[in-house]
Order: C-alpha cells, then structure tokens, then sequence
C-alpha cells in the first residue's frame, strides 16, 4: 500500500455513494454520541415504574377535537389481561404537545455551563420514540447515551491495538533473528489462543462489583492486549520488506538511531495498512464489548451500552412480545455495516493492486 495525500483519499473514499453513505451515517451516529444529553430527551437512568414495556408513542398531527394541527402524543395507559400482562392504550382525553428545544432535566455543556434544553420532548407525558424497557425507562435515550460507550470503546480500543502492533512488529521486522523469532512466537501465541475464553479468564481475575468507568477501562484494555498479535505481525513483514531500501541505508549513514529509524522512516511507510486495520476492526471490539455486556460480564446497570440492552433479548418470549428491545441490535449492525463498508473502500483506495484485480 502506498501512502496518498489526505485530501485525495478522502475525495477518492466519498466517490462511491455506498462510502459516501457510510460515511454520513457513522458521522450521525458519533454526533449523537457527542452531543448525547442534548438529543436524549431523558436521562439514561430515568425510570418509571407505570410504563414498564411501554409500547413506542405514536406521534399524530391533528387534533379532531379542537381541528388543530402540529405534533403531539397522548398519554399511555394499560390494563392487565388474562395472562396479567400490561396491554397499553392511549388515553385520548388529553393531548400532549411534541415541542422542540423542551426543558428537561439539566446537564452541563463541555462541563462548564448549565443546560435544561434538549432536541424534543413532551411536556406532562412520557414520550418514548423507540418504546420503554423493563423499568420504563425510554429506549431512545438509552440507545444515544449507549453510544457513548459502544461506539468509543472501538476506537480506542482499536488504536491501543495498533500503537502495541506498530511497535512490536516495527521492532521485530527490523532487527530479525533471534528477537524477531521470539516476538513471532510471542505473537503465535496469542493468536493461537482462544480469544473468547481468554478474555472470560482475564475478566474472572477482577472483582465483579467494580465500577462501569473501571469495566470500561478494563474491556479496552484486555480487547487490545488480545488482538495486538494480529497487527504485529504484518507490520513485521511490511518493515521486512522495507528495511533494505535506499532510504533506511541513507539514513543510518546519518547516524539516526535504530529507535528513530523504526519510527520516523518505517512505521510512517505503513499507515496505509494501520488506518484500514483500525477502521475494520472498530466493528469487531463493539460486537464483543456488546456480547461480555449482554452476558453481564460487561458493562453493568444502570450505565447503558448497546450490549446491556440487548439482555432482555435473550428471551424469546419478550422478543416476541416486546420487540422493540431489538433495537440496541439494529443500531450495533448498522454501525458494523458502515465500518465495513467503509474499510472496504479505502482498502481499494489505498492499494492500487486491488483496484487493478477489480
């Protein structure tokens, strides 16, 4: 892969609709993130015990009483029926306005300056867009404030990753013989090792009370100890490949030192490869932060997180009646869709080779 400048990468990526889109998307989904207390119309721990698996508020836009138009909801009420479960009903008697920029509970901006505005909301009734959980706590805002967690945890997981994988395979291809060897073997190893279970044996070593802040660090941490190898080792053979070139001869007759070869001639060489591996393996550390949360090994309650979400999922008989906790899901394979798509394409951009076989 050879390196091109950023402006033209970036130009030759939006050229395909389908990267374009990708592109948009992904920026949507980390702009919410960003600006989560802002697009949530609740917090993500605000419950209410009375809409416990409310159904999503349907939004209407006339009023036949009064023949006024403009948004607004009706409040849910339920009955228990037979099987004493809660069937939802809108209660007609009473409208309730859908208005923007509503008052709702305060945050702060960048830490510094108060706030009480959010995108939308309901003054005087609950409005959940995307339905409720099992403690009424709306769907929506848990899905952006989850965001946060889900979509971070890729990147910097990803790029702790990539920072261990440049330095051992940057070290390893360079010098060769037998410290090339023993770092292969050190890499063959995790590789070889069971990933899943690895991580089950890594998470067990900790205390399960632990905070989320403390399981977020640890998840990251442990996802990128496990998948370094894998970088390692074709960082290796590119600097192989590299280091008897002109340039690395010239710049030891500089006297640099080996440290500063590595890092300022080599490594730079290989930054093609480093952003298609960090943008293709972001989707692999949010499935499994969302597979270790929606098995409770992850992040825990009441913090949201695309995984945790999803653990009223494991029944079928709540799918089946409830399917609106799908929808944590959804968000986690649109995001993986995009990624992909996404690597795909500057894979193609960033090696001509690729282009040509096309």
């Amino acid at each position: 892969m050879r390196n091109k400048p950023h402006f033209t990468v970036f130009k030759e990526v939006v050229g395909r609709p389908v990267a374009l889109i990708a592109l948009a998307v992904l920026g949507i989904l980390y702009a919410m993130a960003i600006c989560a207390p802002f697009m949530a119309p609740y917090h993500y721990d605000d419950e209410d015990a009375l809409s416990s698996y409310a159904p999503p508020s349907k939004i209407h836009f006339f009023n036949p009483k009064e023949k006024t138009w403009g948004p607004h909801i009706y409040a849910q009420k339920y009955e228990v029926d037979q099987y004493y479960r809660r069937v939802y009903a809108e209660d007609t008697s009473r409208i309730y306005p859908v208005s923007f920029f509503a008052r709702g509970f305060e945050y702060k901006i960048l830490g510094l300056w108060k706030c009480d505005r959010h995108l939308f909301g309901a003054d005087g009734a609950r409005l959940y867009l995307l339905g409720a959980d099992i403690k009424g706590r709306d769907i929506f805002s848990r899905v952006i404030y989850g965001s946060r967690i889900s979509l971070s945890i890729g990147f910097i997981g990803a790029f702790i990753s990539l920072v261990i994988g440049l330095l051992v395979g940057g070290i390893a291809g360079y010098y060769g013989g037998r410290l090339d060897s023993f770092l292969r073997q050190v890499c063959e190893m995790f590789m070889n090792a069971p990933a899943f279970y690895l991580m089950l044996a890594l998470r067990a070593a900790f205390p399960p009370n632990i905070s989320s802040e403390q399981v977020y660090i640890l998840m990251v941490v442990i996802m990128a100890l496990i998948s370094w190898a894998y970088t390692a080792m074709i960082i290796r053979a590119l600097v192989m490949s590299l280091r008897e070139q002109d340039f690395v001869y010239a710049a030891k007759a500089c006297g640099l030192s080996d440290m500063r070869i590595i890092l300022k001639h080599l490594i730079p060489h290989t930054y093609s490869y480093a952003i298609v591996s960090v943008v293709l393996s972001v989707p692999g550390y949010i499935l499994t932060e969302s597979v270790f949360s929606m098995l409770g090994l992850g992040i825990q309650e009441p913090s949201a997180s695309w995984g945790n979400m999803l653990e009223p999922a494991m029944g079928i008989v709540n799918i089946r009646l409830y399917p609106w906790i799908l929808v944590p899901g959804i968000f986690i394979v649109i995001t993986a869709v995009c990624f992909n798509l996404l690597g795909d394409r500057l894979r193609d951009v960033l090696d001509p080779k690729r282009q040509i076989l096309r």
